[in-house]
């Protein structure tokens, strides 16, 4: 077909305008809805009614949001936690991994015990917090110390430490702790549970059946320490840097070893809070299968977010929304579907971040 004019694709040599990551995320989001509901209809469903569901399902009233809210907190933490290795240009496809290792660290403050069993709340479940953390950075300090000294591909270091907490975790689940020979430990007692609104039906019935709980609030609080050290400290300037420039970092005299290091243990604490939040508040017992995946819905979600601590909080609400309403809409798979979807035009949009795209007619092209 012999067109009057041609489309290049022009390396950038000027700065990204502000607006051009948000809109092409947002118009990813778009485009992918829009492609399933083609596909959806290709198969014989109804786009539009199915669109509408899932909107009521996940956000049509304040008990069902809270459920999307519930999904979204771990999301959150995994957000940030890719998020703040991405930013250095460090792979980490390892934070499912450091989610279970995380929920496996937390579990030993009550089944150990580690604290008495008579400990007021907010010891234990302050226990459980530092001891998340500290099992996720472990979790990443190995592919971080390995990545920093021999040079070791973070991607399949992280990636195969995921296999290594599932079934580490199955092992204890199925053989030491086994409750009744199911496959999960005994639930845990009350003082490992973290708060939830529902809690409070009693004086406010407006809160009875509301699932959300205070890990909402240790994302929130992530979000801001995150962005703080991404916009105002130095070490975020020193993350920047070695991301972007790992030469001019060494020249400026940098540790790239310790920050390399570092990074990726603070990366995998963030995710090991994530496991920790799930057990205590929402599962209250370590069992297989606590993670629907979010270590790797993570890796979109900082993706979308384009590495901003504030947009993973609305992007992870977006995909808290697609994993509630995959357990309601029909054909099962849509959701996941639509992840796919979203994640293929994500990362086909950033050509646009590092191109632009000019529309030259041919009478130009023969001057």
């Amino acid at each position: 077909m012999n067109l009057p004019f041609s489309i290049r694709f022009e390396k950038r040599t000027d700065d990204v305008p502000k607006w051009l990551p948000a809109a092409t995320a947002i118009g990813s989001v778009v485009i992918a809805f829009l492609i399933s509901g083609i596909v959806l209809a290709f198969i014989g469903g109804e786009p539009l009614r199915v669109l509408k569901f899932f909107f009521e399902a996940t956000f049509g009233n304040w008990a069902v949001f809270s459920d999307t809210l519930v999904k979204a907190t771990p999301l959150i933490m995994i957000g940030l936690a890719c998020s703040v290795a991405f930013k250095m240009k460090l792979w980490n496809i390892g934070a499912e991994g450091q989610f279970y290792a995380g929920a496996f660290f937390a579990s030993l403050v009550v089944l150990v015990p580690l604290v008495p069993p008579d400990a007021p709340k907010v010891i234990t479940l302050g226990a459980m917090v530092v001891m998340g953390m500290i099992g996720g950075a472990i979790w990443g300090f190995f592919p971080g110390f390995l990545k920093a000294r021999y040079n070791v591909n973070e991607i399949i270091t992280t990636l195969m430490l995921n296999y290594v907490a599932i079934f580490w975790n199955n092992f204890w689940i199925f053989d030491k702790w086994s409750d009744a020979g199911f496959q999960m430990t005994p639930t845990f007692p009350k003082t490992a549970w973290l708060p939830r609104l529902a809690d409070l039906a009693r004086e406010y019935p407006v809160f009875s059946g509301i699932t959300l709980h205070v890990g909402v609030v240790f994302g929130i609080i992530a979000a801001v320490i995150m962005w703080w050290v991404f916009k105002r400290s130095r070490w975020g300037y020193e993350i920047n840097l070695i991301g972007d420039n790992p030469e001019a970092a060494r020249y400026a005299g940098l540790n790239i070893t310790r920050n390399i290091i570092l990074v990726m243990m603070v990366s995998g604490a963030l995710a090991g809070l994530a496991g920790m939040s799930e057990i205590s508040g929402v599962v209250h017992r370590l069992q297989e299968k606590i993670s629907a995946g979010y270590g790797f819905t993570g890796i979109i979600v900082a993706w979308l977010a384009k590495l901003n601590p504030f947009a993973v909080i609305i992007v992870s609400i977006l995909f808290g929304a697609l994993i509630v309403a995959g357990r309601e809409i029909q054909p099962a798979g849509l959701a996941y579907l639509l992840q796919g979807i979203i994640l293929f035009m994500v990362i086909s949009s950033d050509v646009l971040l590092r191109y632009q795209v000019r529309i030259v007619r041919k009478e130009q092209e023969t001057v």
